[in-house]
């Protein structure tokens, strides 16, 4: 019983991790300004990096982690970039 809970608990959290993927897709795209659209990447990534979380749990494979990992440190310097920019105009001083 508990692991045919899990995998349809899995399942739906796959479910509605990608739908809240494509609402973030939808805001970067039609984001009326860009501090929305960078808002709108940085909770792609974090949805990204839970949804492959998710997948390593139910295949039971860690190299997922480690690469929710990455997605999470390379979303986060693209937010900080993206971020100085907006504020300053440039990247890199």
């Amino acid at each position: 019983m508990s692991a045919t809970l899990l995998s349809w608990s899995v399942l739906v959290a796959q479910f509605f991790l990608v739908a809240a993927m494509g609402c973030a897709v939808f805001r970067v795209l039609r984001g009326p300004r860009a501090q929305d659209r960078v808002l709108a990447l940085d909770t792609l990534y974090v949805n990204a990096a839970i949804l492959v979380l998710v997948f390593g749990i139910r295949t039971g494979v860690t190299h997922y982690f480690e690469v929710a990992l990455l997605i999470t440190l390379f979303g986060f310097v693209a937010t900080a970039a993206l971020s100085k920019f907006l504020m300053r105009g440039e990247v890199i001083e």
